[in-house]
């Protein structure tokens, strides 16, 4: 059995300036009124044009994911910034519910999670307009603990809230054929029941997914980290696809996905 282990984290100006212009003069600066236009009237336009000005919204991709001992988290951070890296597009970083006892936690060694990373609901996955979920493996398919997540969705699914976004896969495993690839493609039928639209990363990282030198992650599937024992740290080139992976689905969710007020059931029924 594969596990995600590895890459552990510790949980442990105002200034008033003189203005570059001319104070302002209300005789010289005073709109020009047309025949049939009152200062009201002008006012008022000035608001409305300054107000949609400030109307255009950044498109949100939800990075959602479990990591038992570190090594998803690490992909997903690296992810973030990809996204971010993108104009217009803005990742969020969830966590899933864990699922297993804290006794059998401690036993297992796991070390306790940050606490500036929120809990993701699931009724708050309709508010993206992409989504990438990471998770560790477990024999080949992902862990339980996204996989009772998934189990959750099923009121979505029935009015299908999340049918058109476009969704993508990361994962970790203990070895290299402990499931890079397994883990995301049996993960699939997850977004295919809810209609979503899956957006893996092919070949797109380029000279990087063909390295042959050193030990990495990662499949035409989507960014990976191999985790060894539980103690070797993801490599740069397995965080750099992790990145490209976040550039990648940022772009995807720019150029094709509508708002997500616009993908939901009562739109396709």
């Amino acid at each position: 059995m594969g596990k995600g282990g590895g890459c552990i984290f510790s949980k442990k100006r105002s200034t008033l300036e003189a203005p570059d212009q001319d104070p302002p003069n209300p005789d010289r600066d005073a709109p020009v009124l047309s025949q049939n236009q009152t200062p009201a009237a002008t006012t008022t336009a000035i608001t409305v044009e300054n107000s949609s000005s400030h109307e255009v919204k950044k498109l949100k991709v939800f990075i959602v994911f479990y990591s038992m001992y570190g090594h998803v988290e690490c992909l997903a951070k690296r992810m973030k910034k990809g996204v971010d890296s993108i104009d217009g597009v803005e990742g969020f970083l969830y966590r899933v519910p864990e699922t297993l006892p804290m006794d059998v936690l401690e036993q297992m060694r796991v070390p306790q999670k940050e606490d500036e990373l929120p809990v993701i609901s699931v009724d708050e996955l309709v508010e993206a307009d992409g989504l990438l979920f990471g998770f560790p493996t477990r024999f080949g398919s992902m862990a339980s603990q996204m996989k009772a997540f998934f189990d959750s969705t099923g009121h979505l699914w029935e009015q299908q809230r999340l049918a058109g976004v476009p969704a993508g896969f990361f994962v970790s495993t203990g070895t290299q054929g402990g499931g890079q690839e397994t883990t995301a493609w049996t993960a699939i039928t997850q977004l295919a029941h809810h209609g979503m639209l899956y957006v893996p990363i092919g070949y797109t990282f380029g000279a990087g997914m063909f390295k042959m030198d050193s030990l990495g992650g990662g499949s035409p599937y989507g960014a990976g980290v191999y985790s060894g024992d539980g103690s070797r740290v993801p490599s740069e080139t397995e965080l750099a696809l992790a990145e490209h992976q976040g550039k990648y689905m940022a772009a995807m969710v720019k150029r094709f996905a509508p708002p997500h007020s616009s993908v939901s059931g009562d739109s396709l029924n």
